[in-house]
């Protein structure tokens, strides 16, 4: 006792430690601090005690109450699913006009197509269905293979040139400049023809020649007045919606050795009602007919 020393300033009894002067004073904790301390050490044990706590090699504790925070995740999704079932049990015996038809079944058919698209179909569409070059707007009215109900649902489920469904939409363009169908000079004015039919700028004296040869190897399948046909999925070219750009560079690189898209046939992959919930979706963004 005789050898405390106390501060002359605060009038604490300091530890005996210094530092270049400084000396530390002996404050306690407050009680407050120290009875929440030892809580906080009571908790920890009765945590370990009731909950998943310690980890093995190849599991953890049980604890006592035996709780999983993955068990309570899936019995809240088994609820989900339980409640949604009947819902959906609807739209895999519907056809898309009775879905379309039914407010309950659109809304509900919608939000799930939503969270589908998102999941499947954004990385190539993008999120808000834009599309990208190579990768079709569903945005708008123009369709390779048809924009009613049926022919989307039928695109979605069966995808285009799929190699693992037999009931895929197939169509090959022929390539005009690699085989040596048409000379350069001829695939040029071919181009800027096809130019011409969408309104956009081109050169007149090769657009005059190019309608000919469009006539003689394009007609056919694009028609006479370049309107595409959905059957064959030959796309529109007398409108400025292009899939793979619509500069003369672009359409002569398709015209000479073009390229061709593959979509997925998600119905092996997501089932009945999933193509058909993103099928609404795709309809619901309003370029259907």
């Amino acid at each position: 006792m005789s050898n405390k020393e106390i501060d002359d300033v605060s009038g604490v009894e300091t530890t005996g430690h210094e530092w270049d002067g400084i000396k530390e004073l002996n404050n306690p904790l407050p009680r407050w601090w120290v009875n929440t301390f030892y809580l906080t050490i009571v908790f920890a044990i009765g945590y370990c005690i009731l909950y998943p706590a310690w980890p093995g090699l190849h599991t953890a504790t049980k604890g006592w109450w035996n709780w999983s925070s993955r068990h309570e995740v899936a019995a809240e999704i088994s609820a989900v699913d339980a409640s949604r079932a009947g819902i959906e049990q609807k739209i895999a015996g519907s056809d898309m006009k009775t879905i379309l038809a039914d407010p309950e079944m659109k809304v509900f058919a919608v939000a799930a197509g939503a969270s589908a698209f998102k999941a499947h179909c954004s990385q190539c569409h993008g999120s808000g269905a834009q599309g990208n070059v190579g990768y079709p707007n569903l945005n708008d009215d123009d369709w390779l293979w048809g924009g009613t109900p049926d022919q989307i649902l039928a695109t979605i489920s069966h995808g285009i040139r799929s190699p693992l469904d037999s009931a895929t939409h197939t169509s090959q363009m022929p390539a005009f400049g690699k085989d040596g169908v048409l000379q350069s000079d001829q695939i040029s004015d071919v181009a800027n023809y096809v130019l011409q039919l969408a309104q956009l700028e081109h050169k007149a004296d090769k657009a005059q020649r190019g309608a000919q040869i469009f006539k003689d190897n394009c007609a056919a399948c694009h028609g006479d007045a370049g309107q595409g046909n959905q059957d064959m999925g030959a796309p529109k070219l007398a409108d400025q919606i292009w899939l793979y750009k619509g500069s003369e560079e672009a359409i002569i690189a398709q015209v000479t050795n073009p390229r061709h898209g593959v979509m997925p046939a998600w119905l092996p992959q997501l089932g009945e009602t999933k193509v058909k919930e993103l099928a609404a979706y795709v309809i619901s963004l309003g370029g259907a007919k």
